[in-house]
């Protein structure tokens, strides 16, 4: 088996609703989200992509659709907030980002990894996630036993 790594980064904002500190804030970061699948790589001859367990180009894809896009310098926040926007407001703050759930790092990795998942290709799979908020802060996700 082998592991392969691909790193991307984004900026965006989040506020963190009931918390007993600053982040209960409107504040941005600029995330680092490192991406790692584990698989045997291709052995079939006829194949382009011999010799690889996936596609950098392919992973970066799917990290993109799914998770950079519509991240990059939004406003994330969770869909039970209490926070409203008037219409002009929310003109002015198009990317607003509406999740089901509290939007910190180790609740994001989560969503990441059901999003990423979903469309790895066969034999390849998600071994792990590293979301880096700031230069010494990050969260990691893991496969555990209920997944």
């Amino acid at each position: 088996m082998i592991t392969i790594t691909k790193e991307f980064s984004f900026e965006a904002a989040h506020a963190l609703e009931g918390y007993d500190g600053p982040c209960r804030n409107i504040h941005g970061h600029s995330y680092k989200l490192s991406v790692t699948v584990t698989g045997k790589p291709i052995t079939d001859p006829a194949s382009p992509k011999k010799g690889m367990v996936m596609d950098f180009s392919d992973l970066k894809k799917i990290v993109k659709t799914q998770i950079v896009d519509p991240l990059d310098h939004a406003l994330i926040l969770p869909s039970d907030t209490g926070i409203r926007f008037s219409s002009e407001a929310a003109g002015q703050f198009a990317k607003i980002h509406m999740v089901d759930y509290q939007p910190t790092s180790e609740n994001l990795l989560i969503d990441f990894a059901k999003k990423i998942r979903a469309l790895l290709p066969g034999g390849v799979r998600l071994t792990s996630l590293k979301l880096r908020e700031t230069a010494n802060s990050y969260a990691e996700w893991h496969p555990g036993q209920d997944d």
